[in-house]
């Protein structure tokens, strides 16, 4: 990249880059490898946020390094062997962000040119949120917008992902401008986009599933009383979904997978309830998760495996999964949109 000298600056001042707008979009994180220590790395990380497990460190961090981190790792990281994208030698959840961002980046370029840069960054993992704001600091990026790609906001998502964010800056000498794009949850084109995936597999309502288990990321109880948004940003995703639809109320349900520890989590349990469907007679059933923005080991592994298994062997005979939204172009305008919103007062 170029770089240019301030009017008037001293011969020896340091070059200067052109400004530029950032865009920088956040998704959970991937570990970089499926071997023992680079899960164990990423897991713990990932587990000890306070955001996420909000236990007091003096109780949850002797339990974490000395019995989870010297199991978990050979398990999470078999999980991860059985979806992982062996060409690229990367998660799903990478290989899928990259190609949303290619999307983003071009869609930026045709609407506001070389002013605007797309770059993404992981909570957890590599590359971390730490290094690429450094980088887009130093490429001459003097505002930055922050898309954590969460439809629906969640202390354990979307505040964590704010948080890092921040934290970053405060390494910077020079801070940008920073602006957070909030959560989407509820937005028609986002609305429109599940609709249409949902209708790609059942067009006609007469071919429609017994049941659509909408299954968001689970969370415990206890956040919610706490003044946690996101379970009812979940129902109303759903209602919305159904409505946009045209179907019943039964026809579409709201559950919550992903359980850890031994407390109440939000209810009801993607893998019991679809058990419990099985039972009562609804032998075809389809999942979708819309709130993973990008397919993952929640999605590829647990839903197709523990969530699958779990129907079946109650008597079900027919699950269909629905994939995420990852780059399909309805999702990527969706995006854009929240993007275009979001950078308003910056850029034409």
């Amino acid at each position: 990249m170029t770089t240019e000298r301030l009017e008037h600056a001293p011969a020896d001042h340091p070059r200067v880059k052109p400004a530029k707008i950032g865009v920088l979009v956040a998704n959970l994180g991937t570990p970089d490898a499926t071997d023992y220590w680079s899960m164990r790395r990423y897991l713990n990380e990932f587990l000890s946020d306070k955001r996420v497990i909000d236990y007091p460190r003096y109780l949850w961090q002797p339990l974490l390094q000395l019995v989870i981190l010297t199991k978990r790792p050979f398990t999470s990281g078999a999980n991860y062997k059985t979806i992982w994208n062996n060409e690229a030698d990367e998660s799903p959840l990478m290989t899928i962000t990259k190609q949303q961002v290619a999307k983003l980046r071009d869609q930026v370029a045709r609407r506001y040119g070389a002013e605007v840069v797309v770059e993404y960054c992981m909570r957890y993992g590599n590359p971390s949120t730490f290094d690429v704001v450094d980088r887009m600091v130093r490429e001459g990026c003097e505002k930055i917008l922050f898309v954590p790609l969460y439809p629906q906001y969640a202390g354990p998502t979307s505040a964590t992902a704010n948080d890092q964010f921040f934290r970053a800056l405060m390494q910077q000498k020079r801070q940008p401008a920073a602006r957070v794009a909030p959560e989407y949850f509820d937005r028609p084109s986002y609305i429109e986009a599940l609709a249409t995936s949902v209708e790609r597999v059942y067009p006609t309502p007469d071919a429609k599933p017994d049941v659509l288990v909408a299954s968001y990321h689970g969370m415990p109880k206890r956040y919610l009383m706490e003044g946690d948004p996101y379970h009812c940003q979940c129902q109303k995703t759903t209602r919305l979904l159904r409505e946009r639809l045209g179907w019943g109320e039964g026809d579409i349900i709201t559950t919550f997978q992903s359980v850890f520890g031994s407390e109440e989590w939000l209810r009801p349990y993607t893998v019991e309830h679809v058990a419990e469907l099985a039972k009562q007679g609804k032998k075809h059933i389809a999942v979708m998760s819309p709130a993973f923005s990008a397919d993952c080991i929640e999605t590829l592994e647990e839903i197709n495996g523990e969530i699958r298994e779990a129907f079946e062997h109650a008597g079900g005979e027919s699950f269909t999964y629905i994939p995420c939204l990852n780059d399909d172009d309805l999702h990527i305008a969706a995006l854009m949109e929240l993007i275009g919103e979001n950078l308003m007062g910056w850029i034409g």
